[in-house]
């Protein structure tokens, strides 16, 4: 009898918590989706029972009049910015309230929280304005060559594989594919490697890239921990990516700085930036086009350009190596997969862009580098349509700093709504970009959207693949100049078309949750073109 009592007494407590926890929003007149107990807004999606950008989507266009929406991560409240306005406070003008990211990893991280990522404050000032100088035009300019190298070893896999072939045609995966060529990048633009991923199907850098970016449940799970208990940061260390994988690639970085240093020998890659930094002699160049590398480009703010003396020791320069590793190994693999899929089914935009290609080879008999790459106006056009329709970063987080007025939520609401210190800040991006008030017909893959007439008529911080503000991609000309070489070579040689395997229309894999993953793969079919 008495444990019936006492029970019920605790289901009435936990009832009780549960419902003040849940009547946040509504008690500040915010508008949300009912969320359900405990799990709140995110049931779906930890179920993985939809994809992530579902539930964006499912929020953000529930309440079309409103300038920001709520959302409950299990039982803590966040903010959905929907307001292209607030994002500019949010992201620039206020950027002092909203410097920082949320924490994914523990604060004792070896590796991720001394990475450009994860620091905050002051450090992460000044790391951004060491490393700035690290992805300008003329920095790019050196590492075009070593980018071309694993294009041109692309291409001569490709041909060899088709020529083996009884049909004429490879229909590949093209997420392995990429994410193989991005891997060869990156090991030869930031760590100095010679590898050939694509020839070698297990090579150790791939392996280890591999075990690093595809997280297992376990990973995920550690991860929704310190998102939803940060408290757990300060009481105990909870390590995210495996201690083999950054233990191996931080050896490649100090090995290889260590060997420049006592040889005196030079190479135009990110490893002789991170030396150079650490000797204090890498130096802010003024940039006369801040655009070079194309629309998405994002602009260095003026944190980015001080002139910074701190002295790093190489722990924290070997986290941003393997920084720089993660987000290669990845996310820009990921766009070349969007692309090369959209090119596929869009033969027009196809033949269109190779037409571009073809005249720009022919106008410097073969000799392509950063500067002609840039100067590709269609191509850049394709590829910022891509970045719109398909960001590699479906969302944007901020964490508040300090109490902040918002302003009313919506016409209706008649106070003001005011962010605590520590709140947690979403940007849609993937819903921004798809909505219709922006961009009409949003499911269309457009290019034109991005040409000379009609690229000014975008509205300001609606479009925003990198980022928004001083915590914008810091990488944004690399992603662009390694995707753009990879293009031009490409289409140069071979025909692109959907595979039997080829979904379309693309649909999201609810599975992958929080990876930009298709649902029946990335298949697309790859043939030698007629003439040369």
């Amino acid at each position: 009898m008495y444990a019936l009592i006492w029970g019920c007494v605790l289901l009435a407590i936990l009832y009780f918590y549960l419902r003040k926890k849940h009547s946040y929003f509504k008690d500040h007149e915010v508008n949300h989706i009912p969320p359900v107990p405990i799990l709140g807004n995110a049931t779906k999606g930890l179920l993985k029972m939809q994809h992530l950008v579902e539930g964006f989507d499912k929020l953000y266009f529930a309440f079309p009049e409103d300038r920001f929406v709520g959302n409950y991560d299990l039982l803590w409240p966040t903010l959905m910015i929907r307001d292209p306005e607030l994002l500019r406070l949010i992201g620039v003008k206020d950027f002092d309230y909203f410097s920082d990211h949320r924490p994914f990893t523990s604060e004792n991280d070896p590796v991720f929280a001394k990475s450009l990522f994860g620091l905050k404050g002051q450090k992460w000032r000044d790391m951004r304005s060491t490393l700035s100088p690290a992805f300008t035009g003329s920095k790019l300019r050196g590492m075009v060559p070593l980018i071309q190298d694993c294009s041109k070893n692309l291409v001569r896999y490709l041909d060899a594989e088709i020529k083996k072939s009884d049909n004429g045609y490879l229909d590949v995966d093209s997420k392995d594919l990429f994410t193989r060529y991005a891997n060869d990048v990156i090991a030869t633009c930031a760590f100095g490697l010679r590898v050939d991923s694509i020839a070698e199907k297990d090579n150790e850098f791939y392996r280890m890239g591999h075990k690093c970016t595809n997280f297992s449940y376990v990973q995920i799970l550690k991860m929704i921990t310190i998102l939803i208990f940060p408290f757990i940061n300060k009481i105990m260390s909870i390590e995210i990516f495996p201690k083999d994988v950054t233990g191996f690639l931080k050896r490649i970085v100090l090995d290889t700085m260590t060997n420049r240093d006592q040889n005196k020998t030079y190479r135009p890659d990110v490893i002789q930036i991170l030396l150079e930094a650490k000797k204090g002699i890498l130096k802010h160049e003024s940039l006369k086009d801040e655009k070079d590398a194309g629309f998405a480009t994002v602009d260095e703010s003026s944190i980015g350009k001080s002139v910074i003396t701190h002295a790093w020791n190489d722990d924290e320069l070997a986290a941003q190596a393997i920084l720089f590793f993660f987000a290669g190994f990845d996310t820009v693999s990921t766009a070349m997969v969007f692309l090369m899929y959209e090119l596929a089914v869009n033969g027009d935009v196809q033949t269109k862009l190779r037409r571009e290609i073809d005249a720009c080879y022919e106008k410097y008999n073969g000799k392509i580098d950063y500067d002609k790459l840039n100067q590709m106006k269609y191509l850049d056009m394709v590829f910022s349509e891509t970045l719109r329709k398909w960001p590699p970063g479906a969302s944007l987080d901020r964490e508040c700093q300090n109490r902040y007025n918002l302003g009313k939520p919506h016409s209706k609401a008649s106070k003001d709504f005011y962010l605590d210190k520590g709140t947690q800040v979403i940007v849609p991006v993937w819903s921004i970009h798809r909505d219709p008030c922006y961009y009409p017909e949003p499911a269309r893959f457009d290019p034109e959207r991005f040409s000379d007439d009609n690229k000014r008529n975008i509205k300001p911080f609606t479009y925003i693949p990198f980022g928004i503000g001083p915590r914008n991609c810091i990488g944004s000309r690399f992603a662009l100049t390694e995707v753009k070489t990879m293009a031009f070579d490409l289409l140069r040689h071979f025909e692109l078309s959907p595979a039997a395997k080829t979904r379309v229309p693309a649909v999201l894999d609810p599975s992958a949750s929080f990876a930009m993953r298709l649902l029946g793969g990335h298949w697309i079919r790859i043939r030698a073109r007629d003439t040369m």
